[in-house]
């Protein structure tokens, strides 16, 4: 999956103010930009090859939203930071798929919960699995200990509870 335009890059010009480490400090964030996008392109390349080929990364933050219980419209958009109608559009586009399922709540009939189905059970699966696999390839690659004190150093950064969903919203999408 190769959704890059073109070759040339907008870069931040270094001020001459490098940290203790020697890199220039935004090379930090892009630098963890770039291996999450690396972890999802490679996630996806293996989901068509597994039958997924409509996939798309939007679909799992959206089916992860929507969780084991389900989930309203206007709780899908809250929690991936973004407006109802965009969640809905993004719904609609996985009940196409046959990735989820609309039907009326028993609790309130006033309310429609969005629902996994077994296919959209499933490509959450697949997804755990794929991770796992590019998990050990970067253990292959980087070694047991350097993964495990990246991990160990990203949990201790990361605020406890921040496994947000937002990501779209938070880029103004």
């Amino acid at each position: 999956m190769d959704n890059v335009v073109d070759e040339i890059v907008n870069q931040v010009v270094d001020s001459g103010n490098e940290s203790a480490g020697g890199a220039p400090g935004f090379e930090l964030p892009l630098l963890l930009l770039a291996g999450f996008r690396t972890l999802i392109d490679q996630l996806h390349t293996e989901l068509v090859r597994q039958g997924h080929p409509d996939a798309r990364p939007a679909h799992g933050f959206a089916l992860q939203a929507i969780g084991q219980h389900g989930a309203t419209a206007s709780e899908v958009g809250r929690r991936l930071g973004v407006s109802k109608q965009a969640a809905g559009k993004t719904v609609d586009r996985l009940e196409r798929l046959g990735y989820v399922t609309r039907a009326g709540d028993d609790r309130d009939a006033r309310r429609k919960l969005i629902r996994l189905t077994p296919q959209g059970i499933e490509l959450l699966a697949r997804s755990a699995a794929i991770f796992d696999d590019l998990r050990a390839q970067w253990v292959r690659t980087l070694g047991s200990a350097r993964v495990h004190d990246l991990e160990a150093a990203l949990r201790e950064i990361v605020p406890d509870g921040m496994w947000r969903l937002d990501v779209a919203g938070w880029f103004g999408s």
